[in-house]
């Protein structure tokens, strides 16, 4: 078995995103600085809420997708780029896909979500993701596509009206201009089913300004290459009906990602079960935060927003148990709520006011690059913003 990178005092964190970034860069600020070791298949870290403006050409790639080494490698943090498959919680050991054995002292999971199909056939085989770099790329030959052949009658399909399929759509029917008919499926009464009144208002208002045609209490039943069969409630009975398409892009559901456990640990259900100090009910030292997480008093939200406060506080707690103090219990301050509506124009719910438009849209830029994880790389991308690249 290959050897140790880390040691038995050290700081694993499993999963490099919002979360699990944010706890590794801000334990490499806590003194005195324990060992930090980044567990991360993945060689960039993927600002997802900026992925549009990448779809867009608003934003380039090295802005929204940093290299990891860039970010923390005047940290004192070491990534190992493999995935971890098991966690020993009673030796305090893990083993990752290249066969490397890692020890902890404290381990913190925030190892993410991918999509989930709700055994709904075709889904895997041929619906496009919106998630990484490769799924942008893709997604930018298809769009050159229906360009080109600028046929009105041919569709693209977006699946779930959540905030990844409302800015999809907005994103899209922009960059098509009318080259093709754009779908938006949704299985509840309204798009945006969570969101803030103002911002699902603004959302509808953007969708129908754009002749985004919107199927509402609508479950999809099967996907192949080139169509989509669902089914509408209507108010006395329901319709079942096929699109023909040239793309389906789904963002209806995630999953938890997590290793297995043992041997004193069982996993019950889908996601780690934790208290209000984020730590993992029934282990020691070991912290689930992000999407792989959930307690039943809060109903926090997956979003960047609880990731990035989740990792903060999580690293606070680390080096409260590193010292052997009590953890302090996660408050979620809700700072309001973003939505990008198309090329140049957002929406923002929070703080006190609502905005809408090209200065909503300004401000949501500026926002988000203040939260890329290194300042440094906020401060050089938004003067190259603001110096119009």
């Amino acid at each position: 078995m290959a050897s140790n990178p880390s040691n038995v005092n050290a700081v694993v964190v499993v999963g490099g995103g919002f979360a699990g970034l944010t706890t590794a860069l801000a334990l490499s600020c806590c003194q005195p600085r324990p060992p930090i070791v980044l567990v991360e298949p993945h060689s960039r870290f993927v600002f997802l809420p900026l992925l549009y403006e990448l779809l867009s050409a608003e934003l380039q790639a090295w802005e929204v997708a940093p290299p990891y080494h860039s970010l923390l490698c005047e940290r004192g943090i070491a990534h190992l780029q493999d995935r971890v498959e098991s966690i020993d919680t009673k030796a305090k050991t893990l083993i990752t896909s290249s066969g490397i054995t890692l020890s902890y002292s404290q381990l913190v999971l925030s190892t993410g979500s991918v999509p989930t199909d709700f055994n709904i056939q075709g889904v895997l085989e041929h619906a496009l993701m919106f998630r990484d770099l490769d799924d942008v790329q893709v997604l930018r030959q298809r769009i050159r596509e229906l360009q080109l052949s600028r046929d009105p009658q041919q569709a693209l399909v977006i699946v779930g009206a959540g905030p990844t399929g409302v800015e999809l759509a907005c994103k899209l029917a922009d960059l098509l201009n009318g080259a093709a008919e754009l779908h938006l499926i949704e299985l509840g009464e309204r798009v945006l089913p969570n969101a803030k009144a103002f911002n699902q208002e603004e959302a509808e208002k953007a969708l129908n300004k754009r002749g985004i045609h919107i199927h509402l209490c609508t479950k999809v039943l099967a996907i192949s290459a080139n169509q989509v069969e669902f089914e509408s409630k209507q108010k006395t009975h329901s319709l079942i009906s096929p699109i023909t398409h040239r793309g389906l892009i789904w963002t209806a559901g995630t999953r938890a990602v997590l290793p297995e456990f043992g041997p004193d640990f069982v996993l019950t259900g889908a996601r780690l079960p934790i208290n209000s100090c984020l730590e993992v009910i029934g282990l020691n030292h070991v912290l689930g935060i992000g999407d792989v997480a959930f307690n039943d008093d809060h109903c926090w939200p997956s979003t960047a927003q609880v990731a990035l406060q989740q990792g903060e506080a999580a690293a606070q707690n680390v080096m409260a148990l590193r010292a052997g103090k009590a953890p302090n219990p996660f408050e979620f301050k809700d700072l309001g709520e973003m939505l990008s509506l198309g090329i140049g124009e957002a929406s923002i719910t929070g703080m006190g006011f609502t905005l809408a438009g090209s200065l909503a849209f300004q401000m949501r830029r500026v926002a988000y690059l203040t939260k890329l994880p290194g300042l440094s790389l906020g401060l050089r991308s938004a003067s190259t913003w603001l110096l119009g690249h």
